[in-house]
């Protein structure tokens, strides 16, 4: 059998009862360490686990997924994913390549951050299309995400913001010449995204465009969520630009038409300019 075991937002604890006695009977044990990560290290889960982890790069699990799925038909193998097991598209790969190879699975799902964002105060109902935002290079500074939250916004709908991460990345340079270097981890803070959505806005102000999102529009900054020291800031677009939310990781939501209920609850973590957006809003 092979068990896909979402492990949560926070740190070791937040496993499943169900998921932690699936992996303890498990011969070989894979904690997926590219999409996401926990508050706490590899060695921490182990402990707690009582389990030798296998770190799963992207490489094994996109291109040599055989090697987790060897013998799993005749033992039990798990795959460890933080937050949910299909918050990531490259798990139905797995899932699909275990199907044809005749082995059965199991999946036991966990909290991620498609439902826990939901504590921001923004009901999840009220949510468009999702969008990730990733980090300029000199070369290639992508807008899409851009686009797609002016169209929730046009729809009255709040959008989530999933922010880069960079973990065993290599340069261009050492890709090109075949090297095995691999550049530090890198994690997107609410604060650099915030940042590229100005820079675009100012752009497309230059190009004379309607624009959907400005540098005075309400958003929310969340930071660890599920971990006891998650924080979660609601302020304009422009004040996120030189807001500290902390270690990683960071999501950033664009709201769009808002409900009173959502109204009381951003005021629950607002910065003055969001207050008195907030309060213009109430009262209309």
């Amino acid at each position: 059998m092979l068990y896909l075991i979402g492990l949560g937002l926070g740190d070791a604890t937040d496993i499943t009862v169900k998921g932690l006695r699936a992996l303890r009977n498990c011969s070989r044990v894979y904690l997926e360490a590219y999409t996401s990560m926990l508050t706490v290290g590899k060695e921490a889960l182990e402990e707690y686990y009582g389990k030798e982890l296998i770190l799963a790069d992207r490489d094994l699990v996109e291109q040599e997924a055989d090697e987790i799925l060897k013998d799993a038909n005749e033992t039990d193998v798990a795959f460890l994913v933080v937050g949910d097991p299909f918050g990531a598209t490259t798990h139905s790969d797995l899932v699909l390549r275990a199907v044809h190879a005749g082995i059965s699975y199991q999946v036991i799902h966990n909290a991620s951050i498609m439902n826990a964002i939901g504590c921001c105060g923004l009901q999840l109902y009220n949510f468009g299309e999702t969008v990730s935002v990733v980090f300029w290079t000199d070369t290639w500074r992508p807008e899409s995400f851009y686009d797609k939250i002016c169209k929730n916004r046009s729809a009255g709908l709040h959008t989530l913001c999933l922010l880069d991460l960079k973990v065993k990345e290599q340069s261009v340079e050492n890709m090109m010449r075949g090297k095995k270097i691999y550049e530090p981890p890198r994690f997107m803070s609410v604060s650099q995204a915030a940042d590229q959505l100005v820079q675009i806005v100012e752009r497309r102000r230059e190009q004379g465009e309607e624009l959907g999102v400005t540098e005075d529009t309400v958003c929310v900054g969340v930071a660890r969520l599920g971990a006891d020291d998650q924080k979660i800031c609601t302020a304009t677009l422009a004040q996120l630009v030189s807001c500290d939310l902390g270690a990683p990781l960071h999501s950033l939501i664009v709201p769009g038409k808002l409900h009173p209920l959502e109204v009381d609850m951003l005021r629950l973590h607002a910065q003055p300019d969001a207050l008195r957006y907030l309060a213009m809003v109430d009262s209309s």
